[in-house]
Parts: C-alpha cells; sequence; structure tokens
C-alpha cells in the first residue's frame, strides 16, 4: 500500500512539473507585431504560411499580423508610432522611409544589415543621412510593353525593338499613323491619376539627365533645361499620340491591341497570365538618348520600431522574410518580378523568363526618388507640375518654374 501511494506522489509530482514547465515555456514566448499591406486572396496565403514557417523554425516567437490597407495604411502607422502602439516590425513604402527615420519612429539597423548588405539592391531608398533605417524586400520599376503586330504592321521586323529615345518616338509615331478610324494609338498617356501620372513623365526627366535638386541637395532645380524638354516631349507624344485613360484604362486598351506602346509594371505581366490574354507583346527596357535609359524605382521595406522591446526578434523575422528563398516564394506566388536579393533575382525563375528578366534588368537601371522625409509634398508639386503642363493652361516652363517655387517653399519651411 505504501509503494501504491508513494507510486501516485511521484506521478503527480512529475505531472505537475511537467505542467509548470509548460507553463513557463509559453510565459517565455516574446509576441511580435507586424503590420503589412499584402492582403490579395493570391498572396495573403503565402504571407499566412511564411509566419507560421517562422514560428515553428522560432518556438519561442509568435508573430501576430495586423492587415493594412493602401488607403488608410500610412496614416494608421502614422497613428500607431505617435501613441506609442506601433508594432516591432513594419512594412513601408520607399516613398515613407525619410519621414519616419526623421521623426525617430524607426530603429537604425546599419550595423545590423552592413554583413548582407552586398547581397540585395535597394539601399539607397532606405538610407537616410547616412544611416540605413530598413531592409529592402520586394522592388519595383517600369518597362516597356510594345505591342508586336502593330509594330510589325508599322512596317518593322518582327524582332525589332527601340533602343534608343529616337527609334521609340517614331515607333510611336508609325504605329499612330496605321489609323485613328480604326482606334489605334500610338502611347499610352496617363491621366491626372495621384501618386501615378508623376511616376510616368520621371523616366524621361532622369533619363534626360535632369536633377530634382543639386548635389548637395541645397537647392532645387526641377525647372532646368533638360527637365523642362523631358516634360514637353512627354507633352508632345500624349498629345499627339496617346490614349489618355487612367492605368487600368491604358491597359485595357493595350490588352485590347489598341495602343502600342505603353509604360507599366509587372503586375501586367500577372494580369496577362492570369487572365489568358492571347496578345503578342515584347517587353523592353526604357530608351536613353543612346541606349539604355532610366526607369522610375520604388519598393516594399521592413523596418523596426525604435522603441520595440524585442529588436531581435524583430531582426530575426526581417532576416526570414528577405532571405533569397522566401523572396522567391513570395514573388512565385504573386508573380512579381523585382526581388532585391540578387540571388533570388538568379532563380530561373527570372532568368529563364524573358520579360520578367526584363524587369531584373531595369532595376539595375533605374533611380528613386530622393530620400526626404518632405517626399509626399514634393511628390504632390511635381505630379501637379505635369498635370497643369499636360491639361491645363500651363507650358511646360512655366508649370515646372513654379513648381519649383513651391518646392523650395517646403523645405524652407
Amino acid at each position: 500500500m505504501r509503494n501504491t501511494t508513494m507510486t501516485r506522489y511521484t506521478k503527480l509530482l512529475i505531472l505537475t512539473l511537467s505542467l509548470c514547465t509548460i507553463a513557463a515555456a509559453a510565459h517565455s514566448k516574446t509576441t511580435i507585431e507586424w503590420w503589412q499591406f499584402w492582403t490579395d486572396p493570391a498572396i495573403a496565403p503565402t504571407i499566412d504560411s511564411l509566419v507560421r514557417e517562422f514560428e515553428q523554425q522560432n518556438p519561442d516567437i509568435d508573430v501576430k499580423v495586423t492587415n493594412l490597407t493602401w488607403a488608410n495604411g500610412h496614416e494608421k502607422i502614422v497613428i500607431g508610432f505617435a501613441s506609442g502602439s506601433g508594432p516591432d516590425v513594419v512594412e513601408l513604402g520607399s516613398d515613407w522611409i525619410a519621414q519616419f527615420a526623421a521623426n525617430g519612429h524607426i530603429a537604425d539597423i546599419s550595423e545590423d544589415v552592413a554583413e548582407d548588405s552586398a547581397a540585395f539592391q535597394g539601399w539607397g531608398m532606405s538610407t537616410y543621412e547616412g544611416r540605413v533605417y530598413a531592409a529592402p524586400w520586394i522592388l519595383g520599376t517600369r518597362v516597356l510593353f510594345i505591342n508586336r503586330d502593330l509594330l510589325t504592321q508599322a512596317g518593322y521586323d518582327t524582332s525589332w525593338l527601340p533602343v534608343s529615345l529616337p527609334q521609340f518616338y517614331e515607333a510611336i509615331a508609325r504605329i499612330d499613323s496605321l489609323g485613328r478610324p480604326d482606334g489605334i494609338y500610338g502611347w499610352g498617356s496617363n491621366t491626372a491619376e495621384k501618386h501615378r501620372l508623376y511616376k510616368k513623365y520621371m523616366p524621361f526627366f532622369w533619363t534626360y539627365g535632369a536633377q530634382l535638386f543639386t548635389d548637395d541637395g541645397e537647392y532645387c532645380v526641377i525647372s532646368s533645361t533638360k527637365a523642362v524638354d523631358a516634360l514637353k516631349d512627354y507633352k508632345w507624344i500624349s498629345d499627339d499620340y496617346g490614349y489618355v485613360a487612367n492605368q487600368r484604362g491604358i491597359e485595357d486598351a493595350f490588352l485590347d491591341g489598341r495602343i502600342g506602346v505603353i509604360l507599366s509594371g509587372d503586375w501586367l505581366l500577372k494580369r496577362i497570365e492570369i487572365e489568358k490574354r492571347k496578345i503578342n507583346f515584347a517587353t523592353t527596357l526604357f530608351p536613353g538618348p543612346g541606349y539604355p535609359g532610366r526607369s522610375f524605382m520604388g519598393g516594399e521595406f521592413l523596418a523596426v520600431n525604435e522603441n520595440t522591446d524585442h529588436r531581435e526578434e524583430a531582426l530575426k523575422f526581417i532576416r526570414f522574410m528577405t532571405s533569397p528563398k522566401n523572396q522567391i516564394r513570395f514573388c512565385k506566388a504573386n508573380r512579381s518580378s523585382n526581388p532585391s536579393s540578387l540571388e533570388a533575382q538568379a532563380d530561373p525563375f527570372f532568368s529563364e523568363d524573358i520579360n520578367r528578366l526584363t524587369f531584373i534588368k531595369q532595376i539595375k537601371l533605374a533611380k528613386h526618388p530622393p530620400v526626404d522625409p518632405d517626399w509626399v509634398y514634393i511628390e504632390d508639386e511635381i505630379e501637379r507640375a505635369v498635370e497643369d503642363a499636360l491639361f491645363g493652361q500651363g507650358l511646360p516652363a512655366t508649370a515646372l518654374h513654379e513648381a519649383q517655387i513651391r518646392i523650395t517653399k517646403i523645405k524652407e519651411e
């Protein structure tokens, strides 16, 4: 009887100790919050799967995911940081990094990423006053999409593509001359669509050698001769050969065979694939005076809250999400073509697809806006100038001169 009692006591003791161990382990878990924007049904399961995999590999860390929208996500992040309730890790568009770095909301991770910096592209967009504040994740650029059939009808060889601005302009004109009664246009030109219109002008701006600011950043020079020439030519092809609509409308018309050349992102490749569009098209780099030119670069970045109590866990999660393997996995699920990882860019998914490869090449020949806390306001002024030159009463030179005055005032305040 005594032995039975002791055995029961021993079992109870072991059970109690086990429960205490489990409770202690559960209590020792760290929870980090991640705010992110990828909510599309096509990619959301992959995001969820990646998070679960990270938790399995790091059983001491839980990740709480909060989904944001582009409509109000920026505002929520601002409020979250201001109130002290911001996440440990946050996804930021490249345009926002300087704002949050200047306000002291995101952490300087320069030393944490120094060892891996050569393996990724895009650091320039997350470097503010010489320090790095976010890790590049998925980048973005725009390339030319050209209707091969219309190009051939315009008299070009079936393998020909424009490699210089004169060739580009001539091809647009010749396609446009195929006949407006048939609804054929040479070029797809954007309406005054916020956050989009200026991105269509900037490849011309940079390709013509224009600058927004002097090299030392002291003076705005957006009304330089080169900038004016770029806007004049952009207006010329828009006025003479342009099918004018919002981005979706331009892409619809292109896929319907009504536009010869448009400037678009990798989302159009995704759309062509998903919708099974039967269109004979080619992609090519934005042309320059010779070859090649410059396109617009942006991207999605992962940053750490300056005030987080879980900095190391947050950095570990960022390294996991931006690893080459997981970037490839993300891009395949989302049909994206611009991973920031150089190793990922070499994967056959990109290197063996001629159109995805165009994006990989273009991202190396793209420029990003200045990393400036006032960029959201500067962007508005550039967009306003382009809109006035294209659709208002302003001449390109006047519109850019007035924008330069307004931008200078923004920087002085």
